[in-house]
Order: structure tokens, then C-alpha cells, then sequence
């Protein structure tokens, strides 16, 4: 029997319905269903799922962006066509299955033992020979041969001119048939369970049991009834997120255009969460030790979740997803970015936010998060000339990619300490993201820095501005420094200290000249004056272009040494004078301060790329972790168990096991018989050439 590709030829008048139901039930449209569902996964796999929104607009544009949701590819395993496309894979594949189950049921059945002696010449593999016995006796001998070979056999005696004669017929392989119903029921089977273990059940009830998507904050328990699933719900799959100390009972299900509240029989409680790190700062162990309280009986059971290793309560599985921060409590020291602001500290709590009053504008501080460990990887022969605003701990202190254990690049290992993140969200409500670390980090440059990290959408990766610390372990003399650069007042005193410092009193007449130089560096440095055709802001970038328009290119280089000589010497002074009007200390002029000052010099100079009015420092934190748990019900996943078992079984099956069927036609001759035989099999291979051969020399025993 051979499968037909054809679809199912319904006896009905309408040509219409007659074709539909062939098309429907055809290996053609299964095969091309199954294409379109591959070139969606691929779609769903390359294609982050359930980002913002934003981060689809700064990647293919607001376009593009609209297009791709409006066919839901943000969601492509729960999109209505993805479904849609699904459940006709079903129907067609058991409408597959429904036609060709009777066929090949009765094709298993059937030994073909009518087949005539002229037929068998036909066959590639045939033999023919003589055997001592009557038919009748050679049939039962042969037969007896083939059983013992796990043959399943068949006699047949046949009249024929020359006297009675006997057919065997034998088959084997019959499990290659049965591999391909298991195969195309493994597909039928594991289709079902995704259905039901995929939003199809939610849909429905969105659909009509009026269900819809919440959009709105606030309170859970303040969400309507409307936008809640109850307990009873027979397939879901949400999470939960539950802070060391409290207990939740409430699923969050994400939608495309909001959220579902999935009520859950019992509330879970956290005790604690555990986190484990190798000495490469990547996590080796999460771990929830949690108390499921059953809200029916109020029953207690305590569990421990880890990952690959799910609890189990009441049909629910609860899965360790990852971890969260639990509302930890963060203290932040506001230094000045611009001239004329105050240092202040603010408190609060992460996932809040803090409204500041900055003059007349107003700013919306918003704590997205706190990590106490940073393991960071710092090789010994890392560069330090490293483009400040582009600082990627993790890419850009290592020069190549490779293997992690390659021995031409040793990895150092580095926890940084504590680091927090957050967002200053002007009036018109656009953001930018800032990651600040709590201590100082030393990046090989001699000293230490404060790493104060931003960036634009959450798309990129952080740039960072490194801003070394002072001889008190702090950042107030660089946030000095800074704000004293932006006073005009105070650059015209330290120009002055400088000019009257450097010149030699017999020659005061070139006093003039220097300090002009001198206030002119300053300027350019600190913004107040511009360059014309130049986009830069201020900053080293400023005075070179600065040089490049009004200095020829022959002196440039002279000019540029003495330039930067000048803007160091009267930064030094700045840097005196602010300490001076602080009450402090002047620095000494030795080896320390002059690294100190060269790493100041390059974070100045980048500060102008770093957009915020403030650099908020994390002074201190109070902790508070938290476990996100996947919570699911999912009776499909038996189903699909069963689907990938029977698929195994059915490939095995098909491509491992052959079919072969085996006549012999015994026709009296003498006092023996004369045999004639054939062997077909459903695939031509070496295996079934030698197969014929050994059956040929044991039941047609040539003689010499």
C-alpha cells in the first residue's frame, strides 16, 4: 500500500465542499502548514518577544514597528493567526490520519497471497529453483522456516493443470506502517497540547466570557473583576512575583495590550531567597524556600524551588523563573552637574518614584533597580586608553572574543560592589537611564573612579563616565571642580593665580598675553564659549577644534602641547581655589596629584556628554529580595509527552524498520517441486539485497 498525498474525496454534489475537504485533508496543505509554523518559530525565536514597544520603534522604526504589531509578531506563539494555523494543522492531519487508517489496517492485514506465478517475475529480487517435497509438504516446511524467522505467514493451495499447487505468503516489517500514524498522531497530539497549554483557552474567555486586558496601574486588589481569571481556569501559565516576608495569591498573564489577573487556589510566601555565584559572577544556584498556604483548607506546606526543579500543589506547577528586587530601600547623594547647584541626599524605595524641583523645571526620579553583586571581568593587560563615554565593563576592557578559558587573555575576576539603577523623566515624560556604582572601581589607570553609566532607550548599552576620586576616597573635589568650571568668576581668579604663577617678575609684560590664552582655554573647555562650525559642546574636543581653525597645521602641534600645558596649569588652580572657598587644604604638587588631575581632566572633558543636571551616588541600601515564579497549569503537557514519544517511536519506525513481503509459488514437478520466489520491500537498500540472498540460499538450497 502506498500513501497517498491526495486529501479526502467526500460523495457529496457540491464540487466546492468536494474540493475544500480534499485540500483540507491533503499531505500537500499539512506539509505547507507545517512550513509557515517553522517560518514563525524562526520569526519568534529571532525576534526578542514581549519587548516594549519602544525598543521595536528604535530598532525598525515607528513604520515598520506599527506593521510587525499589527501582525503580532511580538507575540508570535500567542497571536490569533499562529493559533488559527495550529488548529488547521489539526484538522488537517487527522483528517490525514481518518483516510489512511483504513488503508493501511487493511493493508497490514492482507498477505496477497493471490498474487499470480507470472507477477512474481516482475520483481527486482526473485529466484527460482527445486525442492525434493511435494508442494503441499514444502509449503508447511517453508512456512515453518519463515515463522521461526518472525515472518507472519500464509498458505494458500491453488489447482492448476499440472496438479495442486501451494502459495506462501509471508510478511514482516508491518511496524513501518504503524510508524506513520504514530508520527502523524505525535503531530495531531502535541498540536492539541500546545493549544491548550497556549493562550487559545484565555482567548476564548476574552472572546465570550468578557474577559478583557488590563492597561491601568495601581493596586492589584483594586483591579476589577472583569479583568480577573478565576481559580478554576483550566490552562494558564503566568507569573508570580512574591518579596522575602509577604505571600501573593495572584498571577500576572502579559496580553499584547495589557495584563490578565489569574487567581490561584493557594498564596505563596516567600521565607527566602537564594543566590549563589561562581567566581566568574555568574549565578550557579536560585533557590526559593517558600510555604504554600491552600486558601480552601488553610493548609500549610513548605517547598523548595530551584530551577529544573518545580514544586508541585494542586495540579499547579511553580517553576523559579528569576529574581527581582522586593522593594529595597536606596539613599542617593544628588552632586551638582551645572553651576549653581546644591548637593542634597533622597530615600526611597525601588520601584517608586521622587519628584525633584530643580528651579523652575521639575524631574521625576524613578528607581528601577538595585544589584548588590557586580563581578566584573578585569584582565591584567586590559587597555586604559579607553573612550570614557564608551566604557562596557563586560566588552569593551577585553580586546578579542573567544573562549573563555583562552590562555593568551587571563581573566580576573572582580566583585564591584553594589550598583543602582534609575531614570530622570522630564515634564514632556522622555527618560534617560542612568547605572551608577556605589565604589570606586580601579581600572588600571593609577586611580580609582566612580563609574556613572547612561543611556538613552533601554536598546543600548550603558555608557559610562569615570570620575576618579580625591584623597578622601570621595568624588567632592571632581563635583567642585566641576561646578566651579561653570562660574566665570571663579575661572577668572585661577586664570590669575596661574598667569602670576607662571611669569617671571621681570617680564610682567607678557602677563597679558598668557592670561588671555589662558581665559580663552577656559572658555572653550568649559562651554561658555563655542567654535564656530563645531557640534562639541565644550571639553578637549572644543579647543582642538578650536585649533584646527584658527592655528596652521605646521604649528598645531607646538601650539597644541603648550595649549594643553596652559588649560592643566589653570585647572590645577580652579581646582585650588574651589578647595580654598570649601574651608580645605590646598593639594600638594607631587606625583599623586598629577594623575588625580589627568584623570580629571579626561572626565571633564566627557561630562559635557553626560546629560543630567545631577549624578545621583548610592550612599546606602536596605535589601529587600524577591522571587518571580512561573505559575502554570498546563494538562496539554501530558499530551505533548505522549505526542513526542509516539514521534520517536514513528521516525524510528519509518526509517528503521522496512517492510518486506515474500512469496513462493510451489508447483508440482516429478516427484518434487518447482519454487519460484520474490521478495519486495518498501525501501531498495543493500540490506534488503542481502537479505534476498540469505533467504534465497536457505529455502532454495542450491544443489551441486
Amino acid at each position: 500500500m502506498t500513501v497517498s498525498s491526495r486529501g479526502l474525496e467526500l460523495p457529496v454534489s457540491s464540487r466546492t465542499l468536494r474540493a475544500a475537504v480534499e485540500l483540507l485533508s491533503s499531505m500537500r496543505f499539512a506539509i505547507s502548514l507545517l512550513t509557515v509554523i517553522c517560518i514563525a518559530s524562526v520569526i519568534g525565536t529571532v525576534l526578542k518577544q514581549h519587548e516594549p514597544l519602544n525598543n521595536y520603534i528604535n530598532q525598525f522604526g515607528p513604520f515598520w514597528a506599527e506593521v510587525f504589531g499589527q501582525l503580532d509578531l511580538y507575540a508570535v506563539y500567542s497571536a490569533w493567526w499562529f493559533l488559527l494555523i495550529l488548529a488547521f494543522l489539526v484538522i488537517s492531519t487527522s483528517l490525514c490520519i481518518a483516510r489512511n487508517t483504513p488503508k493501511i489496517f487493511a493493508d497490514l492485514k492482507a498477505y496477497k497471497e493471490n498474487m499470480r506465478e507470472q507477477s512474481l517475475q516482475a520483481f527486482h529480487h526473485k529466484a527460482q529453483g527445486a525442492v525434493d517435497e511435494v508442494p503441499e509438504v514444502a509449503a508447511q516446511r517453508l512456512g515453518r522456516l519463515l515463522a521461526t524467522g518472525g515472518w507472519k505467514v500464509k498458505l494458500q493451495p491453488r489447482d492448476t493443470a499440472s496438479g495442486t499447487g501451494w502459495m506462501v505468503a509471508a510478511k514482516a516489517g508491518a511496524a513501518n506502517k504503524l510508524g506513520y500514524l504514530a508520527a502523524h498522531s505525535a503531530i495531531v497530539l502535541v498540536c492539541l497540547g500546545g493549544l491548550l497549554d497556549g493562550d487559545l483557552i484565555v482567548r476564548a474567555q476574552m472572546w465570550w466570557g468578557g474577559k478583557t486586558p488590563y492597561a491601568g496601574g495601581g493596586l492589584i486588589a483594586d483591579v476589577k473583576p472583569e479583568h480577573r481569571l478565576d481559580e478554576r481556569n483550566p490552562t494558564f501559565r503566568g507569573n508570580l512575583l512574591v518579596a522575602e516576608g509577604t505571600q501573593s495569591s495572584t498571577a500576572i498573564l502579559n496580553q499584547s495590550d495589557g495584563i490578565l489577573l489569574q487567581e490561584l487556589p493557594f498564596a505563596i510566601e516567600l521565607k527566602k531567597f537564594i543566590v549563589e555565584h561562581y567566581s566568574t559572577g555568574m549565578p550557579k544556584l536560585f533557590a526559593s524556600e517558600i510555604v504554600i498556604h491552600d486558601k480552601a483548607t488553610g493548609e500549610k506546606q513548605e517547598a523548595r524551588v530551584e530551577v529544573n526543579h518545580p514544586a508541585s500543589y494542586k495540579g499547579i506547577e511553580i517553576y523559579q523563573s528569576s529574581f527581582d528586587d522586593g522593594g529595597s530601600t536606596v539613599r542617593l547623594r544628588a552632586q551638582p552637574m551645572t553651576a549653581g547647584g546644591k548637593t542634597f541626599e533622597v530615600e526611597g524605595v525601588i520601584g517608586s518614584s521622587t519628584r525633584l524641583s530643580r528651579g523652575e523645571e521639575t524631574l521625576t526620579l524613578e528607581y528601577t533597580g538595585l544589584r548588590v553583586i557586580n563581578v566584573e571581568n578585569f584582565a591584567a593587560n586590559s587597555p586604559s586608553g579607553v573612550d570614557v563615554r564608551k566604557v562596557d565593563l563586560r566588552s569593551s576592557l577585553q580586546e578579542r572574543l573567544g573562549a573563555a578559558n583562552k590562555h593568551d587573555a587571563p581573566k580576573t575576576q572582580r566583585n564591584v560592589g553594589p550598583s543602582v539603577t534609575y531614570k530622570l523623566r522630564d515634564a514632556a515624560g522622555q527618560a534617560r537611564e542612568y547605572h551608577n556604582y556605589m565604589l570606586p572601581v580601579d581600572l588600571g589607570d593609577g586611580v580609582p573612579v566612580y563609574l556613572l553609566g547612561m543611556r538613552e532607550t533601554p536598546s543600548e548599552a550603558f555608557r559610562y563616565l569615570r570620575v576618579p576620586i580625591d584623597a578622601q576616597g570621595t568624588a567632592e573635589d571632581f563635583f567642585r571642580l566641576r561646578s566651579a568650571l561653570a562660574d566665570p568668576a571663579m575661572r577668572a581668579l585661577a586664570v590669575r593665580r596661574y598667569a602670576l604663577r607662571m611669569i617671571d617678575p621681570a617680564r610682567k609684560d607678557l602677563l597679558p598675553q598668557l592670561s588671555a590664552s589662558a581665559l580663552r582655554a577656559l572658555a572653550l573647555f568649559s562651554g561658555a564659549e563655542s567654535v564656530a562650525g563645531s557640534s562639541a559642546p565644550g571639553g578637549l574636543q572644543a579647543v582642538a577644534d578650536f585649533m584646527e581653525g584658527n592655528v596652521p597645521e605646521a604649528e598645531r602641534a607646538r601650539a597644541g602641547e603648550m595649549l594643553v600645558r596652559i588649560l592643566n596649569g589653570t585647572l590645577f588652580e580652579l581646582l585650588q581655589v574651589a578647595r580654598e572657598r570649601a574651608g580645605l587644604q590646598p593639594l600638594p604638587a607631587d606625583e599623586t596629584t598629577q594623575a588625580y588631575m589627568t584623570q580629571a581632566v579626561l572626565a571633564l572633558s566627557d561630562a559635557h556628554f553626560y546629560p543630567a543636571p545631577m549624578a545621583l551616588q548610592l550612599v546606602d541600601f536596605q535589601q529587600v529580595q524577591a522571587s518571580v515564579f512561573q505559575v502554570a497549569r498546563a494538562p496539554g503537557k501530558t499530551i505533548v509527552y505522549l505526542g513526542c514519544a509516539l514521534l520517536i517511536l514513528g521516525v524510528f519506525a519509518m526509517l528503521y524498520v522496512r517492510e518486506r513481503r515474500l512469496w513462493i509459488w510451489l508447483s508440482p514437478q516429478g516427484a518434487g517441486s518447482q519454487a519460484s520466489m520474490a521478495l519486495s520491500s518498501n525501501r531498495k537498500t543493500l540490506d534488503a539485497d542481502r537479505e534476498f540472498e540469505q533467504l534465497r540460499d536457505k529455502l532454495l538450497p542450491r544443489k551441486e
